[in-house]
């Protein structure tokens, strides 16, 4: 049984190590903020942070996060890069249906806590593959600004 260090605590995860992070975190622990989209690593949703990189949790088997440190959006605001984060999405009203924003908090996050001013350009390679289906892109950007600004 592999054991993982998921949000500041080591989980023993009652799952193959071939099984997906994402499948051990919403079927075997119960935790469900991040969500499944495509399955495929292209939309997002399903983001984590493996060390603090952004990472497709639906295709990064368990065996890959054995002795790394996972952050979910659950635990993402217990800093004050998360917490920013977060108070700037309500905000700027970013979240519409709301299916991606876990994914997208863990990237913008992720971005923030590496540079501390970002620009539009770094916004956006850092957000790309963070699929908005209501478009709230122009948010997302104006929340990230807002939230570096708040921690400068």
């Amino acid at each position: 049984m592999p054991t993982l260090h998921i949000n500041g605590k080591e989980t023993a995860v009652d799952a193959d190590e071939s099984t997906p992070i994402l499948w051990a975190l919403r079927d075997t622990l119960g935790m469900t903020g991040t969500k499944f989209g495509c399955g495929q690593a292209l939309c997002g949703a399903c983001t984590v942070l493996l060390n603090g990189a952004p990472v497709r949790s639906c295709s990064t088997p368990i065996s890959a996060a054995v002795g790394q440190k996972i952050t979910t959006i659950e635990a993402v605001g217990q800093d004050k890069v998360g917490q920013a984060v977060q108070a700037a999405w309500v905000k700027h009203d970013v979240a519409q249906c709301g299916y991606c924003q876990s994914g997208q908090i863990m990237s913008a996050t992720a971005l923030l806590r590496g540079k501390k001013k970002p620009s539009d350009a770094d916004i956006d390679a850092a957000m790309a593959g963070n699929i908005c289906r209501c478009g709230t892109y122009v948010r997302i950007r104006a929340a990230i600004h807002d939230a570096a600004q708040s921690l400068a």
